[in-house]
């Protein structure tokens, strides 16, 4: 199984393209771009996920999947989050029934 480093490298890389210029960097520009864009680039590789999935090639899969990802990290980075808060929350679910974590949601 592979580590989280590259998790991590990427949020790492995404932090320090935050100032970049925009002509110079893909990172920067969609961050100037402004939060209304990253979520249409989000919703555009998430359906493309969707569709490699429903195609069933386990290689246009993973390569969608690594998109959205990627454009995941970047959203964080929008709002002064990165990787380490959503695997904090992955870690406060383990060993909870999704169904009793999502009605938990509803409690609060």
């Amino acid at each position: 199984m592979k580590d989280l480093t590259i998790i991590h490298r990427l949020a790492e890389t995404i932090e320090t393209r935050k100032h970049f210029d925009a002509d110079s960097s893909y990172v920067a520009k969609l961050l100037c771009a402004g939060h209304d864009e990253i979520l249409k680039k989000i919703a555009e590789e998430a359906a493309e996920v969707l569709l490699a999935s429903k195609d069933g090639d386990k290689s246009h899969i993973t390569r969608e999947t690594a998109d959205l990802w990627f454009h995941c990290l970047i959203l964080l980075a929008h709002h002064g989050l990165g990787p380490e808060d959503v695997l904090v929350e992955l870690e406060r679910r383990e060993g909870v029934s999704g169904i009793d974590e999502k009605a938990s949601r509803k409690l609060g």
